[in-house]
């Protein structure tokens, strides 16, 4: 995936850690005591386990990338259990569609539609009737296997192997009927992929959440492993969600949804404010009334978007691949659901923030990567360097009791 990811996590038995809830009694966000960060401590040493220990004290996704059907029903359980007796909500991602990031750097998933409805099915099973956010499938809708766009332009994903004229249809029945599956589920709220503020125009990413289901899912997730600044992807969110309502309330053709492409001018956020007016004009046209409150809404992942996107000098490298490891980034904003904004759910780290996105060679042979001047570790691994920037460049920066202790703290 773009920014790939841990892979399926084995949860072990150990005890739970304390969770504050908030003052207005809503349920604290889950923090695992054996997610992968906290095991990445146990193997470290010194400055960079310290790191890890404080990265570990966050609310973080945990992700499922594969497994039998019993595996997962059992993990799931597992997990979610943990957290409803604490009474906290986990964030769950599961990563397991078929032709999963199309052969990229977290390529795999199950072998075809069946199998993965079986370990949807023992995914959803898992859960019960417990509560919990799942993150459906990142890089699904980004990336679809012999998909045309809207332009008619086909996308880079063609896989060898399969019947290509079904790929891309075979992508929405998955993901339709996962949501069927898993928002029968009377606690869980489900998000499906809106890609991020740098990838798809709104009306592209509209017209593919709406096949995929999206008005019976709870919205979108936006920004996973990726870096894009709150003032982007929050417009970006609004944004989608606004075409959103524009098409299947008046049957406006999402080709005509403003974008961050234009009216505005996409590297000049001051711009921006051009889409909105557009927005509002659209809305005035068709005598439509937002609603925030019954419009799809977005999470948003903040785990490393403290200090937005990196730009690279041009030229600088022949492809210079800014998702992949980019350097001096930092923490974003800290994971909660209290947004205090129309448009999003909740602020999130689904991406683990430490966790590497792969080798990252920006268009030269390897092994190493030229702008960090060392071989990254393969995607999922942790990583010591990456952790570390991403504390120190922390926006908003970490308090002093978040901050890494001495060597003879916490164990």
């Amino acid at each position: 995936m773009m920014g790939a990811m841990s892979g399926y996590l084995s949860l072990l038995a150990g005890a739970a850690l304390s969770v504050t809830v908030p003052d207005h009694g809503q349920p604290a966000l889950f923090t695992n005591p054996e997610s992968t960060t906290r095991t990445a401590a146990e193997r470290l040493e010194g400055d960079a386990r310290q790191d890890a220990l404080t990265l570990s004290r966050f609310p973080s996704a945990t992700w499922f990338a594969g497994g039998t059907p019993d595996e997962i029903e059992k993990g799931v359980d597992r997990l979610v259990g943990l957290a409803a007796a604490e009474n906290s909500i986990p964030v769950l991602v599961a990563y397991n569609i078929p032709e999963r990031d199309c052969a990229l750097y977290s390529s795999g998933g199950a072998d075809e539609t069946e199998s993965y409805l079986a370990w949807i099915k023992a995914f959803s099973a898992g859960i019960a009737n417990r509560p919990a956010i799942v993150v459906l499938e990142p890089d699904s809708l980004g990336i679809i296997p012999w998909y045309s766009s809207l332009d008619g332009s086909l996308g880079q994903c063609q896989p060898q192997g399969g019947d290509k004229n079904k790929a891309a249809s075979n992508r929405f029945i998955q993901l339709t009927t996962a949501v069927d599956i898993l928002s029968s589920l009377p606690n869980v709220q489900v998000y499906l992929d809106g890609t991020g503020s740098s990838w798809l125009a709104p009306g592209e990413a509209a017209h593919r959440l709406i096949q995929a289901n999206v008005l019976k899912a709870d919205g979108y997730f936006l920004n996973v492993s990726n870096f894009e600044s709150d003032a982007r992807v929050t417009a970006y969110a609004r944004w989608i969600s606004d075409c959103i309502a524009l098409v299947t309330g008046r049957n406006v053709d999402p080709r005509e949804c403003p974008s961050q492409y234009s009216p505005a001018t996409f590297d000049d956020v001051e711009t921006w404010r051009a889409t909105d007016v557009a927005y509002d004009a659209l809305f005035a046209r068709f005598n439509l009334t937002r609603d925030p409150a019954s419009q799809k809404r977005a999470i948003i992942d903040t785990s490393r978007n403290g200090r937005g996107s990196w730009a690279p000098k041009v030229g600088l490298h022949s492809d210079p691949e800014v998702w992949c490891n980019p350097p001096a980034r930092g923490l974003g904003r800290r994971p909660t659901m209290e947004t205090r904004h129309p448009y999003i759910d909740a602020f999130l780290w689904i991406k683990i923030p430490g966790e590497s996105d792969g080798e990252c060679f920006r268009g030269t042979s390897g092994p190493n990567d030229p702008e960090r001047g060392i071989n990254a570790p393969p995607a999922g691994s942790w990583f010591p360097e990456q952790a570390r920037e991403l504390i120190r460049y922390a926006v908003p920066p970490l308090t002093d009791s978040q901050r890494p202790k001495s060597k003879e703290g916490e164990r």
